[in-house]
């Protein structure tokens, strides 16, 4: 029953049950109920004797822009879209070095660079794949478990959370040791159906959230796809095998991919085109021929990854992400075959599932095969045997000849259902996104189940299975840099400051090696900016490693595919700097041979030679001309004006001196759109010498583009 009291006296009746130590585990990303933790935050800021510890991972704060002149432009628009978002009180004490000494903050993944710099952050992590996180909570002592909940009905959901929180529970109810488990219903969740629904009785405490308080974090889409990423995501994108499995993250390399696969299968004329404008049939046809393919989606793919990006309902709504799977492993590898129909079953069905080795079935198999319709609703299991609504009955041998012909007669169903055509275990997105998804049918949202990583993550838990729906899996992550020697850093700077986490890339990358016909991508853009200077990512060696070199496979940056997987160490080196910048390819080459990775004779490709940002700005920039890869593939959160403003600032930010100083004398004439473009970032007025210039800056960006 739901409980109408306040976050405060829930965390009143916590503290009661528990005593003065508490340890609570909160789920990665959105599922966190922040007004409940901010007010046992709260209680252990008041009283020193109350010793709290927070163990979650990927904790969500409102973005600021401090830079002045992009702050104009960017904290109104937070504002708007943050208005009913408020960060926990942890995250904003801890930002500032303020947390309490009784206070004790433990993470297994950050935002991106959010905690570089923050000593008492870094002393705290605690690095651990995805899919032991859940053991590490509860061996910390957890025993506090709150989450977000979704509602439909009566009936509940962990919604954008299942990924560990199912785990943790398992494991304290096996400990055996005091716990206290809160759900906080929040109405704007979608209700996510799978391994995500939940039962009341799983809480001690159920509260409603107030969304006008406490509304759900959103991902703001501002920044548009750079070219690199677009380079890379095309590249990406001729690597999917139709038919196959594809798992993605977030970010600008994610987003390029959906619009290349998108493109792929709703223009595929078009995409032909971009793939040889790029050169990428040319240089990698066999590559592609085997391993991915340029056509249309005619069997399309199947989802099984651990965060739920926004690009996978783009791909659902396209007709890309179309492939069922059935959670009976015989069942599917009958599928796989072609020895199954799933749209029309026939007797047939019944001895391919026993030359695959089905026999005796038990009370779950059959609850299995009838929930996805094999059997239909009518026939009933008891005891080894299978009854029609008659009372006729066969034993459940699905080898036994007259069993076959009772079962063809009496139980076989007409067409399989349920079937899902993404695994998911959290997801975190726009407000669009979540909208969207709350807005399905609720047949369609059945397909996008929800569970958890250990499902997802690894194939341990039904290894027969899972390898029969993940068919060529193109697992795809991104990476900080790689070494000549193929080894991937993703979350961990060399001089050991965590950049983010491991989460969840070390298992697809292994669970790649073990899948037949699975291979792991890793995105890495060739080179970054740091100090006002461009250096390579490419790299003769790092001292930090998340993927080691045993596990290297493909590698894809703007210029190229490395394809690393079962080559030697000097045909791992040449490949990689085939897709080096060429600015840092000499010195690459010097390197590898210096280390006796490469023979002095070694001279790299013509087709490589030609590796230079310039290069790939145009092609991406005539791409978009026509809308084949827009700035934002996936939708943008500025409004008309604040895009147009967007647009000046960068406008002015790529001037050199002597434009700005042109623009200057040249000023504008003050029109409808530069004053709306004033308005928009409050600068109707002056009152410093920097906004003066800015002012007439823009005036005359504005003057530029209507003339």
């Amino acid at each position: 029953m739901i409980s109408h009291m306040s976050a405060e006296e829930c965390a009143g009746q916590i503290v009661e049950r528990l005593g003065g130590d508490l340890r609570v585990a909160m789920p990665l990303g959105l599922g966190k109920p922040v007004a409940l933790i901010d007010a046992l935050y709260q209680r252990a800021r008041d009283d020193p004797k109350l010793k709290l510890t927070i163990v979650t991972a990927l904790t969500l704060e409102r973005p600021t822009e401090s830079e002045p002149v992009r702050g104009r432009l960017l904290n109104p628009v937070f504002d708007r879209l943050y208005a009913h978002y408020r960060e926990p009180l942890y995250a904003r004490d801890g930002r500032l070095g303020a947390l309490p000494d009784n206070v004790v903050v433990n993470e297994f993944y950050f935002k991106a660079g959010s905690r570089l710099g923050n000593g008492n952050a870094q002393q705290n992590y605690i690095s651990s794949n995805y899919t032991h996180a859940a053991r590490d909570v509860v061996d910390r002592g957890c025993n506090v478990v709150m989450q977000l909940l979704a509602r439909e009905g009566d009936a509940l959901s962990m919604s954008c959370n299942p990924d560990t929180s199912a785990e943790v529970v398992a494991r304290l109810r096996e400990k055996g040791e005091p716990y206290v488990a809160v759900g906080v219903i929040h109405n704007e969740l979608p209700f996510m159906y799978g391994d995500a629904e939940v039962d009341a009785d799983q809480f001690d405490i159920l509260l409603e959230a107030d969304p006008q308080q406490h509304g759900l974090f959103v991902v703001p889409r501002l920044p548009p796809v750079p070219a690199p990423d677009y380079a890379i995501g095309l590249h990406a994108s001729t690597l999917i095998k139709d038919g196959g499995t594809l798992q993605l993250g977030i970010g600008a390399m994610g987003d390029a991919i959906v619009q290349a696969v998108r493109l792929r299968h709703q223009n595929n004329d078009r995409y032909r085109q971009l793939v040889s404008d790029f050169g990428i049939d040319s240089r990698y046809g066999a590559l592609i021929a085997s391993q991915g393919g340029l056509d249309s989606f005619s069997a399309g793919l199947y989802g099984a990854t651990e965060m739920f990006v926004e690009g996978f309902l783009h791909l659902f709504e396209a007709g890309v992400l179309r492939r069922p799977v059935y959670d009976f492993w015989a069942l599917q590898q009958a599928i796989n075959l072609g020895l199954c129909n799933p749209a029309a079953l026939t007797a047939d069905c019944l001895p391919a599932l026993a030359e695959l080795g089905v026999r005796e079935l038990r009370g779950k198999d059959f609850d299995a095969l009838q929930y996805h319709g094999f059997f239909h609703d009518q026939c009933r299991y008891r005891e080894g045997y299978l009854f029609n609504e008659a009372g006729e009955s066969c034993p459940a041998n699905m080898a036994n000849p007259d069993s076959q012909a009772f079962m063809a007669q009496h139980c076989l169903g007409q067409r399989l259902r349920n079937g899902k055509v993404l695994h998911g275990g959290f997801f975190l997105g726009s407000g669009e996104f979540y909208r969207r998804l709350r807005d399905l049918p609720t047949e369609q949202r059945r397909q996008l189940a929800m569970c958890g990583v250990d499902k997802i993550n690894q194939l341990d838990r039904n290894p027969r299975l899972f390898k029969a729906q993940r068919v060529d899996a193109r697992f795809i992550n991104t990476g900080l840099n790689v070494s000549l020697n193929g080894a991937v850093a993703s979350d961990t700077l060399e001089n050991g400051q965590v950049l983010s986490g491991v989460g969840g890339q070390y298992n697809f990358v292994a669970m790649a090696h073990q899948l037949d016909g699975g291979r792991s991508i890793l995105m890495i853009r060739s080179t970054r900016r740091q100090g006002g200077q461009r250096h390579s990512n490419v790299v003769p060696s790092y001292g930090a490693c998340t993927i080691p070199r045993h596990l290297r496979d493909i590698v894809i940056t703007e210029y190229g595919i490395a394809d690393l997987r079962g080559k030697t160490d000097a045909e791992v080196a040449a490949a990689l700097i085939a897709i080096a910048d060429s600015e840092f390819q000499s010195e690459l080459i010097r390197s590898a041979q210096a280390n006796g990775k490469l023979p002095a004779s070694f001279e790299l490709p013509p087709a490589a030679r030609d590796n230079h940002p310039a290069r790939i700005s145009e092609l991406v920039a005539r791409a978009a001309t026509d809308g084949s890869l827009p700035p934002y593939p996936l939708g943008c959160d500025f409004r008309d004006e604040e895009l147009a403003a967007a647009k000046a600032l960068q406008a002015i930010a790529s001037m050199s001196t002597s434009q700005r100083l042109a623009a200057l004398l040249r000023g504008g004439d003050g029109g409808g759109d530069s004053e709306r473009l004033l308005a928009t970032l409050g600068l109707q007025r002056a009152d410093t010498i920097k906004d003066r210039f800015l002012r007439r800056l823009l005036m005359a960006q504005s003057a530029q583009q209507v003339s």
